[in-house]
């Protein structure tokens, strides 16, 4: 079956890194577009960061660009994100999701999710 599995998540203090991973599993994954979303408490789930099937192209969320960069190994069947310079305000839960269609940032083109990892930056 599909499965997301993300990891790396913690908690940090403002103007840290943590690196984010997100496992697939039960698809093929160079089929799909990868994409991060975050849902902060009391707050829709916000679209983060996508990137397309090969690696080459990528978009981001206005509150992240220039800090966080996302990247793909699809040989490893594994997506990433990098962030810098976190803020308090990108405390939030981060999904991965994968979407069949071609590169987007709405979540409702993603077709699969995962759980979940934590993130709290603390100032």
């Amino acid at each position: 079956q599909v499965q997301l599995v993300e990891s790396g998540g913690g908690l940090v203090q403002a103007g840290g890194s943590l690196r984010l991973s997100c496992a697939a599993s039960g698809f093929t994954f160079s089929n799909y577009v990868m994409g991060w979303f975050r849902r902060a408490p009391g707050k829709e789930r916000e679209f983060v960061a996508t990137i397309n099937r090969g690696g080459g192209t990528t978009y981001y969320g206005d509150s992240v660009k220039g800090r966080f960069t996302i990247s793909r190994d699809n040989a490893e069947n594994t997506v990433y994100l990098s962030m810098n310079s976190l803020k308090p305000e990108d405390t939030a839960v981060y999904y991965c999701a994968a979407a069949r269609s071609g590169t987007t940032t709405r979540r409702g083109d993603y077709d699969h999710w995962g759980q979940g990892t934590q993130v709290t930056v603390s100032s």
